[in-house]
């Protein structure tokens, strides 16, 4: 799971902090005291929070084996496969001119239904349960499709309709829509309100794949079953996150750099192009809403990082860094930026342009999805000696929020989704 790997990595590096921060106070023969010893303390509780929080995921990791393990022993006569390259290569077979058509073939796809098969193109149905395996990989590999909210959906439906609460506004008649609350007397008639609701339609849209193996690759099961499950799940991965941040919403993901509830944070009088600045990402903290804080992210393009590590909070005429940990650069620098993690992705924008440092709560994203399918053919490549493997997979997404909201007593808009204005 890709939040295990974070905590993990972030665990790790804590303690290699720890220790040389315990080597440096043994060489200088100090003691654990001042700064140092709240330093280290407070290093320390994160340490045993990760700690916590680790064994949990764990725990749930452990749950989801053995169900998967009792699932697999259940359906053994419904998926005959031992692996999806042994499964590959018998629909290699079964598609070469004068090949031998493996019966297993036939059961699986009288498992998956009617016309599940492509005769005419030598196409067949991989077993749903190698197919999940893909997704699996692009959960693993994604990073913003893996902490977006999900919402199951019926084996026949093609969408979702979900109702929404059409509130812009924290202030009073606006709340929820227009809910109210009164004190009231006895004996005295209660005021009614009438709720504003509003519609979210997401329409489940085909994502596709096409990818080529050669001859010496499908003489391989296991390395032929091996490359398409990495490849097409991490360029899955790739693209949903792709749309997730900037999609346009025209049968493809509406993204968050595109949509209504995105607050966009001006840069600072003077402020440098290409540059990010500590007044900047105050400014986003202060707009992020106040409940999408506990699980909002900072995602960053690699070109941000640098500006980052030299970020200062100038004093009169000196400063101090507000990244870097005490010890500086020879450290560990910190991961987290007003203690919520730093994340750097490919889908960021450049350093400069707006996308290239966004604060994010990915729990008020919805990520609709159905299970991927996968068929083969040997014709599309056929004066190639390679045979063309194909995906297909539908799913949507869009934030649950319409637009940004005015707080209850006024000031800035507030929303999960913050963006820093192009520095040119």
């Amino acid at each position: 799971m890709l939040k295990k790997k974070a905590l993990v990595q972030r665990r790790a590096e804590l303690l290699a902090a720890e220790r040389g921060q315990l080597e440096q106070l043994q060489s200088a023969e100090l003691g654990l005291e001042g700064d140092a010893e709240e330093v280290y303390t407070s290093r320390r509780a994160e340490i045993e929070k990760l700690d916590a929080e680790i064994a949990g995921l764990e725990r749930v990791e452990a749950e989801i084996r053995q169900r998967a393990s009792n699932g697999r022993a259940s359906a053994g006569a419904m998926n005959p496969w031992s692996s999806l390259g042994e499964q590959l290569s018998a629909v290699v077979r079964a598609g070469t001119p004068g090949g031998q058509v493996d019966p297993r073939l036939h059961t699986q796809l009288l498992a998956a239904g009617a016309n599940s098969g492509i005769p005419g193109e030598g196409g067949f149905l991989v077993a749903p349960e190698f197919a999940r395996d893909i997704w699996t990989v692009a959960a693993e590999e994604s990073v913003l499709a893996s902490r977006c909210r999900t919402w199951p959906l019926s084996p026949g439906a093609n969408g979702l309709e979900l109702p929404l609460i059409d509130s812009t506004s924290r202030q009073t008649g606006s709340r929820l829509g227009g809910v109210r609350v009164y004190r009231v007397g006895e004996g005295s008639e209660i005021t009614a309100s009438k709720p504003s609701f509003d519609k979210l339609q997401l329409k489940l849209e085909k994502l596709a794949a096409l990818a080529y193996a050669t001859s010496e690759l499908l003489e391989d099961s296991a390395a032929m079953g091996e490359f398409l499950r990495r490849a097409f799940g991490e360029e899955l991965a790739f693209v949903l996150d792709e749309e997730i941040l900037s999609g346009n919403g025209v049968a493809r993901c509406l993204g968050v750099l595109s949509s209504n509830a995105l607050v966009t944070v001006p840069k600072e009088a003077g402020q440098a192009a290409g540059t990010v600045v500590y007044e900047n990402v105050v400014k986003m903290w202060s707009r992020c809403w106040g409940r999408s804080r506990r699980n909002a992210v900072w995602f960053v393009s690699q070109s941000v990082e640098s500006q980052l590590f030299t970020m200062a909070l100038t004093v009169g005429t000196g400063g101090a860094p507000v990244f870097l940990p005490g010890g500086g650069a020879s450290e560990q620098p910190f991961a987290t930026l007003f203690g919520r993690p730093v994340v750097p992705i490919e889908q960021c924008s450049n350093l400069g342009t707006v996308g290239d440092i966004i604060l994010a709560d990915m729990s008020q994203y919805l990520l609709l999805r159905k299970e991927p399918e996968i068929a083969q053919s040997m014709h599309v490549r056929f004066i190639y000696d390679e045979q063309a493997f194909r995906l297909v997979m539908r799913a949507i997404g869009a934030p649950l929020w319409k637009s940004s909201i005015t707080p209850a007593n006024g000031g800035d808009s507030l929303s999960p989704f913050i963006a820093l204005a192009t520095r040119a």
